[in-house]
C-alpha cells in the first residue's frame, strides 16, 4: 500500500483511545477505514466482500485495541487483522457456496489457484532463491518488496535504521537479480 494511506498519528490515535480517548477512537477508525478498503479492493473478487471485511476489521480493531502495544508501528499490527479477517470472510464464503476449499497453510497450493500460471514459476523462483539468504535479510525483504511495509516500519519491528533496512533490501534484490538472471 503507498504510504499516503498511512497517517503519522495512527499510533497517537491508538495509543489515546486505548486511554478512553473517544474523539481520538472515532478518529482512528474513520482514518483506517480508507487504507481496510484500498488494501483489499484488489484482493477480492467483488468488491462489495470488501466492504463486509472492512466491518469485519473494525468489529476486530474494537476488540483487539487493548492487545495493541505502542513500542511497535500500527500498520502491521492492522495488515494482520486485515488479513486474518479477509482469510475468515473468504473461507466462511467459499465453504457456504459449495466451493472446495484450499487450506491457507498450503501456499503454493492457494498461488496455483488464484495467481497466473506463469506468476506463480516466477514467484517460486524468487522463494527458492531467497532460501540461500540469512533468514532477517529474508523477512526484510518480504515484507518490503511483498507485503508493502515501510522501510520505517521494519526499521521499528527489527531494530534497525531505516537506511540500513534499504540497503539490506536493495543488496538482496540485487543479489536476487544476479541469481535469477
Amino acid at each position: 500500500m503507498p504510504d499516503n494511506f498511512e497517517k503519522e498519528n495512527w499510533k497517537e490515535l491508538a495509543v489515546l483511545a486505548q486511554g478512553g480517548d473517544q474523539k481520538a477512537y472515532a478518529r482512528l477508525l474513520n482514518e483506517i477505514l480508507p487504507f481496510i478498503i484500498n488494501s483489499l479492493l484488489p484482493k477480492v473478487a467483488n468488491p462489495e466482500w470488501a466492504d463486509d471485511i472492512a466491518q469485519d476489521v473494525l468489529l476486530s480493531v474494537h476488540k483487539s485495541l487493548n492487545t495493541y502495544s505502542a513500542d511497535r508501528a500500527f500498520r502491521p499490527w492492522l495488515n494482520a487483522i486485515i488479513h486474518y479477517r479477509k482469510t475468515d470472510y473468504l473461507r466462511k464464503y467459499y465453504s457456504r457456496h459449495g466451493h472446495a476449499s484450499v487450506p491457507v497453510e498450503d501456499q503454493i497450493s492457494l498461488a496455483a489457484n488464484v495467481t497466473a500460471p506463469e506468476d506463480v514459476t516466477e514467484y517460486r523462483n524468487v522463494e527458492k532463491a531467497l532460501q540461500a539468504f540469512p533468514e532477517k535479510q529474508q523477512k526484510m525483504f518480504r515484507m518490503m518488496k511483498l507485503e508493502g511495509y515501510t522501510a520505517r516500519e521494519i526499521a521499528e519491528e527489527t531494530g534497525m535504521t531505516e537506511s540500513a533496512v534499504k540497503v539490506s533490501v536493495f543488496r538482496t534484490m540485487e543479489k536476487l537479480k544476479e541469481t535469477l538472471n
